[in-house]
This record gives C-alpha cells, sequence and structure tokens, in this order.
C-alpha cells in the first residue's frame, strides 16, 4: 500500500503560536488542516505541500547543543503560484495580511512576500508563462 505521506513534499516552519499559524495558512492561503496537536504542533496540506508547524514546545524547537534556539523568521520560504497576484494581495491586504515587499516584477513573472503571524516568509509568484 503507497504512503500518502510520502507523496508530500513537506516544508517545516517554527511558528510562535500553533493555533494562529494554523487559522492564518486554512483562513488565508488555502491550505487543510491535516493534524493539530496544538500548542505543540500541526501539519496542513496544500496540493503536495505539506507544511509542518512546529512550536516553541515541539521537539523541533528544543535547543541545539550550542544553545542555539530554533526561531521562526528568515528569508527561506514557501513558493505559492497564483492566477492573479494583484486580486490576491489585495484580499489578503484587506485581511490585514503583512507583506514585506509591493510586488515585485521579474524576467519570469511577478512576486510578493508576505508574512504568517511568527514572520515567516510565503512568496506570491504570477508567472509570466501561461
Amino acid at each position: 500500500m503507497p504512503d500518502a505521506l510520502a507523496d508530500l513534499v513537506s516544508v517545516r516552519y517554527m511558528v510562535d503560536d500553533v493555533d494562529a499559524a494554523i487559522d492564518f495558512y486554512t483562513k488565508h492561503l488555502g491550505f487543510t488542516l491535516r493534524m493539530s496537536a496544538a500548542p505543540a504542533f500541526a501539519d496542513v496540506v496544500r496540493g503536495r505541500l505539506r507544511l509542518l508547524l512546529s512550536g516553541p514546545t515541539s521537539s523541533a524547537g528544543r535547543p541545539m547543543p550550542d544553545g542555539t534556539v530554533p526561531a521562526p523568521g528568515g528569508w527561506n520560504r514557501v513558493h505559492l503560484i497564483v492566477d492573479d497576484i494583484a486580486a490576491e494581495v489585495d484580499r489578503l491586504r484587506a485581511a490585514g495580511i503583512t507583506f514585506r515587499n509591493d510586488i515585485v516584477t521579474g524576467p519570469g513573472g511577478q512576486q510578493i512576500l508576505l508574512e504568517d503571524p511568527s514572520g515567516n516568509v510565503v512568496e506570491l509568484f504570477q508567472s509570466t508563462r501561461k
């Protein structure tokens, strides 16, 4: 029997509040809750992407041997393709979502960076190719 989990691409984000992260990804970005063990951990799915949301009390939140504590934020990001970036930005701004920049146009399309409630980055991208 094939393992459905093996067919997913998993990315882990450290978050400050697992319930707030669940709400953000399911309400605003079209993810579906797969499993919740809040306040420690949850995972949400969109297509073949499985996003692991690990809170401070999860095993992924334990300090490293040198004392460094995993924390949210940074510049690595999930890349979500959208059909109409301007409409998505308008919808998300109306919902009070925080953006790091304005829409940028490059050789492959347009992109913008937004933040989840913990400061993790999500990129919305609209390709110039149809």
